[in-house]
């Protein structure tokens, strides 16, 4: 099955359908049909935040789903399904095809390492395709020597040490691709049809976009801050 997955994404784009409490289109049946347009625009997989947004997106979608559940814990700065309570709500749901987890070097809420966290994952859930959600090259080649299936560029220029890169970080792509042996899913800051060309040639599998199709409050600030 794992095998199956990575197929169905290969060479595709994968669009983030994800809105916060705090945000205008906020809500299960929102996202959706967020994601069933993406579908029909010729989406290879969805990337999507919370149980209950995921069983609704795949009453509508069949395509692939990486999950993921953004739980903030005190004033840890790791919140992406940051402990195995998140992880067994993704995996329990029948509904995700892959689980996304922050790997960055960055203290977990629970104060676990990364790899006590991985190897907990690992053996409760033998078969689940598992990404890591990483800033930097040592934390993408570190991920790949636990195991996790696929690492992602997800948080460059998103932690601490990682401030001011230039965003989508093609360099990150070209280097984990060459060296760290796992397929890589390029994701962050790819805003234009151009980007994403430039992404995909660096050998990625496939490439997230998020906000650039998906929050219109963004995109419409972006286009408004052009003008003034």
């Amino acid at each position: 099955m794992g095998r199956e997955i990575l197929d169905k994404i290969r060479g595709g784009l994968i669009v983030s359908c994800q809105a916060l409490a705090d945000e205008p289109l906020h809500g299960s049946y929102i996202m959706s049909r967020m994601a069933y347009a993406a579908m029909q625009g010729g989406a290879a997989g969805i990337r999507a935040n919370s149980a209950e947004d995921i069983l609704a997106i795949r009453k509508e979608v069949n395509l692939p789903v990486i999950g993921i559940i953004k739980a903030v814990y005190g004033e840890c700065p790791v919140y992406i399904t940051p402990t195995m309570k998140e992880v067994d709500a993704l995996a329990g749901c029948g509904a995700v095809d892959v689980i996304a987890t922050d790997c960055t070097g960055r203290e977990r809420p629970d104060g676990r390492s990364l790899q006590e966290f991985y190897l907990e994952i690992r053996g409760k859930y033998p078969d689940q395709l598992l990404m890591a959600d990483c800033s930097c090259y040592e934390e993408g080649m570190y991920a790949a020597e636990l195991g996790f299936d696929l690492i992602g560029t997800t948080l460059s220029g998103y932690t601490e040490y990682t401030k001011g890169r230039e965003l989508p970080d093609f360099e990150l792509m070209r280097r984990l691709v060459c060296d760290c042996g796992k397929p890589v899913i390029a994701e962050g800051g790819i805003w234009t049809p151009d980007q994403l060309k430039t992404a995909m040639e660096t050998g990625v599998l496939a490439a997230v976009i998020g906000t650039a199709i998906t929050r219109p409050m963004n995109i419409t600030r972006r286009f408004v801050d052009a003008i003034r």
